[in-house]
């Protein structure tokens, strides 16, 4: 988790991620930081996020993100 974090400050670093728990349903995070955010769990996690995997439940806060990258490091998807 706190690899994941390191990464969500470094995409904004003026959310804080522990508290926020809306960050699409709320327009926190736009379409750039979720590619870049994307991008930055495919290389560190070495985990691939299929197209069906980018919902809004999987990217609203960083606890769900860390829950998708778990469940895709174990092979399942959705």
């Amino acid at each position: 988790m706190e690899q994941l974090m390191k990464i969500l400050r470094e995409i904004r670093p003026d959310v804080d991620f522990e508290k926020e728990k809306a960050l699409l349903d709320d327009a926190v995070l736009d379409s750039f930081d979720i590619v870049s955010l994307i991008g930055e769990i495919n290389s560190s996690f070495q985990v691939d996020i299929p197209f069906e995997e980018l919902e809004p439940e999987n990217f609203n806060s960083a606890e769900d993100i860390y829950k998708l990258i778990q469940r895709l490091k174990t092979g399942g998807v959705k």
